[in-house]
């Protein structure tokens, strides 16, 4: 039996959930997924560019001379070094990732000071193994795409290089291996990648002069953000980073809407502009939490400077915010509760991040790598979040892109409802047959949570709290040492510690605590937690 059937079949044997769909669907209760055309989005008439156009002379040719130093490239968390001559070596080499593999592929290690003379060199490599368009990881869609705005991009500063013919040939041939393999797969199935598919081609059309390029990725472009981004301007995927790096993804389009004057530029300025109000509406005083995945193609730490904090109300989309004196805390509920299909969340829900006088306090994990076991799936699990876990289980079943709202539904729990006062939050949701009441209030010295869950039945019941800095644990309280002075937690169990990873962007992080708070009872249950400056 191939890999694929057998993986399909262990998933139906520990999915609960999904064998209740099935049956669901056998019994005519569930619908089939909507019928599509893989590749062709409804609103996409024709995926005919013509033929590309002759090279001209609308860069710089990039002078030949070969690398002379050493170059330091960042792949996706990992960092190697090279020397002149081991260009060709680096396409040998085998990663324990995939995603380091697409960062080489897509030129994500360029930066504004990298050496020409290695972009060049890593290039021609490049070139002449795998120019001609396939199905492997180098051809991917997504790839290609940020390989050819990654590389025009770097163009427009420095020059083409040479030979410039078959540079600008090389390049042309990605808009039309694009638009045959546009990330669509049904309203059910798509993701943010399609847009990114658009803003590809709309690069490659607008500065290389190919009109149907430029006319077919800005339609992508334009109907994507629709379906991506809510009303308030928030990527709907669950993950903070990844609304930030759509938003540097759309101003980028805008500015070259802007520079070429397409009629595509006033539309695409506004939808720039409202992500970007939202962005600042997930910042804390201390940063940008990293609430669901974090993407390979660009740091925080690189983008999160680029914004500053705004009172966008993000409530309609999930994302609370409650700041209250030296207390700044912001947490995500998605609308009904599951992490959001397809996209990039966590079973986080009843999870927060909570600074203290600018300090990162408590803290979302995020996830350091993709994957559907081991460690990629452990940092995904509630199991390392800050929520109310109930008998090891997370608070909603894994979820499937073909499953509808409704049956999300009938078999999720209640969905979340917080509401929110001045100085506090409530956060109410269902687990199961249980109803879950988190409510967060903060004072000058003081912020507490206190929970409420009604149902009934024994349950083992869990809460977590991810703390990334120095903390002494006695008892039932620990003491948390950050540098604007020690704060004091005071619980209402035995206090215990299991060392994690907190995640500071894909593939690299730094040793954190989680306090985890266990204890055994039958429900209706109550208890409550304590934080305190020393």
């Amino acid at each position: 039996m191939t890999s694929a059937p057998l993986r399909k079949l262990r998933q139906l044997a520990s999915d609960q959930t999904l064998r209740s769909w099935l049956l669901a669907r056998l019994i005519g209760r569930e619908a089939a997924p909507p019928a599509f055309k893989a590749h062709c989005p409804p609103y996409v008439t024709s995926l005919e560019l013509g033929e590309p156009p002759k090279p001209i002379p609308s860069f710089a040719a990039l002078s030949p001379t070969p690398p002379a130093n050493p170059l330091r490239l960042d792949l996706a968390g990992l960092t190697l070094d090279l020397h002149p001559g081991q260009e060709a070596e680096l396409f040998d080499r085998n990663f324990d990732d995939v995603e380091q593999l697409l960062a080489l592929h897509r030129f994500a290690w360029i930066e504004e000071a990298t050496d020409p003379a290695w972009v060049a060199a890593i290039w021609n490599v490049w070139r002449q193994r795998f120019q001609t368009p396939d199905s492997g990881w180098p051809w991917h869609p997504y790839t290609a795409a940020e390989r050819a705005i990654n590389l025009l991009s770097f163009a427009k500063r420095h020059g083409l290089a040479q030979p410039y013919a078959d540079s600008w040939n090389a390049l042309a041939a990605h808009a039309p291996a694009i638009a045959a393999k546009l990330e669509y797969f049904g309203p059910h199935y798509t993701g943010n990648h399609l847009a990114n598919d658009g803003r590809g081609l709309y690069c490659l059309g607008i500065h290389l002069g190919w009109e149907r390029a430029a006319s077919l990725g800005g339609k992508i472009l334009l109907e994507e953000a629709k379906r991506i981004f809510s009303a308030s301007g928030l990527l709907i995927e669950g993950s903070a980073h990844y609304h930030f790096l759509l938003t540097k993804n759309y101003e980028q389009a805008a500015q070259w809407a802007k520079e070429a004057q397409r009629p595509e530029a006033a539309s695409l300025a506004e939808i720039a502009a409202r992500a970007r109000h939202a962005a600042g509406g997930l910042l804390l005083a201390g940063g940008l939490p990293l609430i669901g995945d974090i993407s390979p193609d660009l740091s925080p730490q690189r983008l999160a400077p680029l914004f500053n904090r705004t009172e966008a109300d993000l409530s309609a989309d999930g994302w609370h915010r409650l700041e209250q004196g030296d207390w700044s805390m912001l947490l995500y509920a998605s609308p009904d509760g599951w992490p959001p299909m397809p996209g990039h969340g966590h079973q986080d829900l009843g999870g927060f991040e909570l600074h203290w006088k600018g300090v990162p306090l408590i803290v979302d994990p995020g996830r350091g790598r993709y994957g559907e076991d081991g460690e990629a799936a452990l940092y995904r699990s509630a199991a390392v979040h800050n929520g109310v876990i109930l008998s090891g289980q997370d608070p909603r079943p894994a979820n499937r892109p073909y499953y509808s709202d409704a049956f999300r539904r009938r078999t999720g729990g209640a969905p979340p409802k917080a509401t929110a006062s001045s100085n506090a939050m409530t956060l109410q949701y269902g687990i199961g047959r249980a109803n879950v009441a988190r409510v967060f209030a903060a004072d000058l010295g003081r912020f507490s949570i206190q929970d409420n869950i009604d149902g009934y039945g024994r349950f083992e019941i869990e809460r977590g709290l991810v703390i990334p800095l120095p903390v002494d644990i006695q008892g039932c309280q620990a003491s948390i040492r950050t540098p604007a002075g020690d704060v004091r937690l005071i619980a209402d169990a035995p206090l215990s510690a299991s060392q994690i990873t907190r995640w500071t962007r894909y593939g690299q992080g730094q040793p954190a605590t989680r306090i985890n708070i266990k204890q055994e009872a039958r429900l209706p249950w109550q208890g409550r937690l304590s934080l305190e400056a020393a």
